[in-house]
């Protein structure tokens, strides 16, 4: 069972990843991550990566980018490549705001599924995903090169099916009961290259 946020939802602000957030990117993802991307991998995918897209959230109280999360949109696929949470942040919901965030900006973009790799070991995410309707499809042999760890492939199928379209209503539901007002604004600026 996950814990009230304890934030009042007005302090919350799911926005657009812009160069000025590297940093407290960065420090989230080597908060998150053994092995996480430098401060110069997250320049690299805002500023010369035409096909990703990134998004914070931001807790305008006082303790800055509490998660992020990236998708390279590839054709019609949006490609989910990262969703972390600060680790003192975490059960409180913000991750599933990061996955609607992200799969309400893919559809935004002209998308029609979304997929990842997730690692086998990980049940805590992939239940998260297997909630938003990604299903498992697949696995990658030694995925991972800290560890050799393999990789699940989960995928959505097509987001104008009917059941995608009632889990996507149910989740908006409840995550704008839990925290009104927090969505993410698409501007146009972001649209597919």
């Amino acid at each position: 069972m996950e814990k009230d946020t304890g934030v009042p939802e007005t302090r919350l602000r799911l926005r657009m990843m812009e160069p000025a957030d590297i940093a407290a990117a960065a420090a989230v993802e080597r908060a998150c991550f053994d092995s996480g991307w430098p401060a110069t991998a997250f320049e690299r995918e805002l500023l010369h990566n035409g096909a990703a897209r990134y998004i914070v959230l931001d807790d305008l109280g006082g303790a800055g980018i509490v998660g992020f999360a990236g998708a390279w949109l590839m054709l019609d696929e949006a490609h989910v490549v990262t969703v972390a949470v600060l680790p003192g942040e975490r059960r409180h919901g913000y991750g599933r705001l990061l996955v609607q965030g992200l799969l309400d900006l893919a559809r935004a973009l002209g998308m029609t599924s979304a997929t990842l790799e997730c690692r086998v070991s990980n049940a805590g995410a992939r239940a998260l995903y297997r909630g938003f309707g990604f299903h498992e499809v697949g696995f990658r042999k030694r995925y991972y090169s800290d560890n050799g760890e393999d990789a699940t492939i989960m995928t959505t199928g097509a987001f104008d099916s009917a059941a995608f379209e009632a889990r996507d209503a149910r989740s908006r539901e409840n995550l704008a009961a839990r925290f009104p007002g927090v969505v993410l604004a698409v501007p146009e600026a972001v649209e597919p290259a």
